[in-house]
C-alpha cells in the first residue's frame, strides 16, 4: 500500500468511504489472469483450454473469457501463435462486451493498441463489415497489426494516424466507435509500476484534456443511431464522469443508454459526480465503474453513449456493380502478369471456393504496396469512396495476400492464419504437445510423410495445430521446407 501515491490514496478515500479499506487490501491480493478464445479459429472453449493443460474457469461478462492459474503459460504455447486465444486482462474485456459488436458494421476502434478490443470486436463481426483499427504511436501500431494478423483477421484496416485526421476522412461514417482512452492508467496500479511513477494530479488533468479532444474528434464520425463506448483504466473523475459530462453538456444530440446484456459477476457500484460543473449532484446514472475490491480484474470505467437520429442501413450489401464485377478479369490492380500468377496460387493450392472468394472481389478491392498485395475488407472501397485510404498512413490495408515476385506469388503468414485446414489441397496437422510442433516454430524441416507425399510432389502445405492454422510450408522432394516468419521463430 505504500507505493501508491498519497495524493491518490487521499482522493480514493473520498470517493470510496467505508469501502476505502477493502479497495487497499486488494492491492495485497495475487491480480487475475485472463484469455479470451477466438472464434475465428475454433468454436471450442473451456474443453479446447482443458485440453492444452490449462487451469481456467468461465469470466462471467465476457462468454469468450476465462481466468487462467498462474502456473500455466498460454503465452509460450503453439496454440497461442496460431491465434486461437488473446491474452487480456478480465476487466478490459467488458469493454469489447459492451460494444455489442455485429456483422456487417462499419467499426473504428480509436486507440487500438495493443489490440485487445479490436481482436474482441473482430471474433463478433466473423469477418462481414469491416473494422477501422487505429492507434497514433508507431511502435504499438507495428504490435496492433501483429496481433490482427496472428488471429486471423480479414475485415481489419490498421492506421497510424491522430483522431483529428480520421476525423476529417470519415465525417459521420462509422456505426460504433470504441474509444478505449488513453489515461493516467490508475486502474492498472496493481499490475504497472511505470503508471504509478509516472502519475501525478497535473498527468490526471493532461489525460482529461487529451480524452476531451480525442471524444470530440470520435463524435463527429459517429453516423446517426450510432454508439460510442468510452472507457478508460482510471478512477479519476476528471478523467470519466468529468470529461462525459462536459461532453453531453456541449452535445445534446448524445445520451448514455444502457448496454445489452445482464452484466453478471460484477458491481459497478456508485456513480460517482461529475464533478463541479454548476450541478453537484450530477451523476451519470449508467456509466460502469469497475472496481478491483470487488470483481477478479483490474480497475476500469466504462460508458455507452448512443447519438440520436435513426439508425441508418447498418450491414453492407452487394451492389449491382459489384455483383457485375464477380468474375470480371482484373486489370491494372495487379497489373495482369503478375494477376495470373496470383490466380494460379489460388487455383493450385486452394479449395475451389476459398479460391474463388480470393480472386472473386472487384479489381479496386486488391491494393498493392510495393509488391505487397492485400485484400480491402468487403464493402470498404464502396463506402469510403474515391478517395478511400490514400493521404493516411496505413500499415494493413486489410488482409495481405502476400508478394508479387517476378514469376511466382508467394503467400504471406496472414494468409495461412486466415484460412482453415478445408480451404487448403495441402495440409498437415501437428499436436501442440508434440516435438513437431515446436520444431516447426523453430524454423526446422520437417518429414512430408506418406499421406501429403501420396497426394502430390509439390505444393504450398497449410500446418495446423488443434485444428488451427498456424503458418505455411512448402513440399518438395519429400520434405517440407519450413516457411514460419523468421522474426516469430522459438529459440
Amino acid at each position: 500500500m505504500n507505493h501508491l501515491p498519497e495524493a491518490f490514496k487521499k482522493r480514493m478515500e473520498i470517493l470510496l468511504g467505508e469501502e476505502y479499506s477493502d479497495f487497499l487490501a486488494s492491492y495485497e491480493k495475487e491480480r487475475a489472469q485472463g484469455l479470451r478464445v477466438n472464434p475465428l479459429k475454433t468454436d471450442g472453449g473451456l474443453l479446447m483450454l482443458e485440453r492444452q493443460g490449462f487451469h481456467v474457469r468461465k469470466i462471467p461478462w465476457t462468454r469468450e473469457g476465462y481466468y487462467y492459474a498462474s502456473e500455466d503459460r498460454p503465452g509460450k504455447h503453439p496454440c497461442h501463435e496460431a491465434g486461437m486465444y488473446y491474452i487480456q486482462e478480465p476487466s478490459a474485456m467488458a469493454v469489447g462486451e459492451m460494444a455489442g459488436a455485429a456483422a456487417g458494421e462499419r467499426i473504428l476502434d480509436l486507440c487500438a493498441a495493443p489490440g485487445g478490443k479490436t481482436t474482441h470486436i473482430a471474433g463478433r463481426m466473423m469477418g462481414r463489415g469491416f473494422l477501422v483499427s487505429n492507434e497514433i504511436h508507431p511502435v504499438r501500431a507495428r504490435i496492433l497489426s501483429q496481433n490482427v494478423e496472428r488471429m486471423g483477421i480479414v475485415n481489419t484496416i490498421v492506421t497510424n494516424e491522430d483522431s483529428e485526421a480520421l476525423a476529417r476522412r470519415f465525417p459521420e461514417f462509422f456505426d460504433t466507435i470504441i474509444l478505449d482512452a488513453p489515461c493516467s492508467g490508475e486502474g492498472m496500479f496493481r499490475k504497472d509500476e511505470e503508471a504509478r511513477n509516472q502519475w501525478s494530479p497535473e498527468h490526471v488533468a493532461l489525460c482529461a484534456a487529451r480524452q476531451a479532444e480525442i471524444l470530440e474528434n470520435g463524435a463527429k464520425m459517429l453516423r446517426a443511431g450510432g454508439r460510442l463506448v468510452y472507457s478508460t483504466c482510471t478512477f479519476a473523475p476528471e478523467e470519466n464522469e468529468q470529461t462525459l459530462a462536459r461532453f453531453l453538456e456541449c452535445h445534446p444530440d448524445f445520451r448514455m443508454i444502457q448496454p445489452e446484456g445482464a452484466w453478471e459477476g460484477f458491481d459497478p457500484g456508485q456513480p460517482q459526480w461529475a464533478g463541479d460543473l454548476g450541478k453537484p449532484e450530477f451523476h451519470l446514472e449508467r456509466a460502469y465503474r469497475l472496481w478491483p475490491h470487488k470483481i477478479e480484474g483490474e480497475g476500469h470505467f466504462i460508458a455507452v453513449l448512443e447519438k440520436e437520429g435513426s439508425r441508418s442501413e447498418r450491414f453492407f450489401r452487394e451492389t449491382e456493380r459489384q455483383k457485375k464485377a464477380r468474375g470480371r478479369e482484373k486489370s491494372g490492380k495487379p497489373e495482369k502478369d503478375a494477376w495470373k500468377n496470383y490466380e494460379a496460387f489460388c487455383r493450385d493450392n486452394l479449395a475451389k471456393d476459398a479460391a474463388d472468394a480470393l480472386t472473386g472481389r472487384q479489381a479496386e478491392d486488391y491494393v498493392l504496396f510495393g509488391d505487397q498485395l492485400y485484400l480491402l475488407p468487403e464493402g470498404f472501397r464502396e463506402a469510403a469512396g474515391e478517395r478511400g485510404l490514400s493521404g493516411l498512413r496505413v500499415l494493413r490495408p486489410g488482409l495481405h495476400l502476400g508478394t508479387l515476385k517476378k514469376q511466382r506469388f508467394e503467400p504471406s503468414h496472414a494468409l495461412a492464419l486466415a484460412l482453415k485446414p478445408e480451404d487448403v489441397r495441402l495440409d498437415l496437422s501437428l499436436l501442440p504437445d508434440r516435438e513437431e510442433a515446436l520444431a516447426y516454430l523453430k524454423g526446422s524441416t520437417l518429414p512430408a510423410g506418406d499421406s501429403l507425399t501420396e497426394k502430390a510432389s509439390k505444393g504450398w502445405v497449410l500446418v495446423s495445430v488443434a485444428g488451427c492454422s498456424i503458418g505455411w510450408a512448402k513440399l518438395a522432394g519429400g520434405l517440407l521446407k519450413n516457411h514460419y516468419p523468421k522474426g516469430l521463430r522459438w529459440n
